[in-house]
């Protein structure tokens, strides 16, 4: 994941792609931030799945910051934070579609015995270590919670 990162940003470099080379230049130093932090823990570095993690709050972060700014009519600063986003999903693994995302749902309802609401926490930690970068999370908070309610 790392390398695919880093020959994202050599190609920027070289096509002058400034958009694209500002948010893989932002990805890289979020990525260097963990590892540090990670150091001192103990770990060597962050894993792919963490970085996924990463990549996936990124795009959370660009969308609320779109919707902000369309609010305040400022439509130019919200293309931007699309086009930064649809950058960000290019290095993350094809998306589940609707019918997935409910397979996997009730596959995890059932794997850790969900009887109510009240394992919904459980549920969702599992559907995000299986399906790290791959889930909506906000799908699959809705479908088991239908399953569960």
């Amino acid at each position: 994941m790392r390398q695919r990162l880093s020959d994202g940003m050599k190609e920027a470099m070289k096509a002058g792609e400034k958009r694209k080379l500002g948010t893989l230049r932002l990805i890289l130093a979020a990525i260097k931030d963990r590892d540090i932090n990670a150091r001192g823990a103990g770990k060597e570095r962050v894993s792919d799945d963490e970085i996924l993690q990463i990549l996936a709050k990124m795009i959370k972060q660009r969308e609320e910051s779109a919707k902000i700014y369309e609010e305040s009519s400022r439509l130019e600063l919200a293309a931007q934070e699309r086009q930064e986003m649809d950058i960000i999903r290019a290095f993350l693994p094809q998306q589940m579609n609707e019918g997935e995302v409910r397979e996997a749902c009730v596959a995890v309802v059932a794997d850790v015995n969900g009887e109510g609401l009240r394992d919904m926490g459980k549920c969702m930690n599992a559907l995000k270590e299986r399906y790290p970068g791959k889930l909506d999370v906000g799908a699959a908070s809705k479908v088991v919670k239908e399953l569960l309610g």
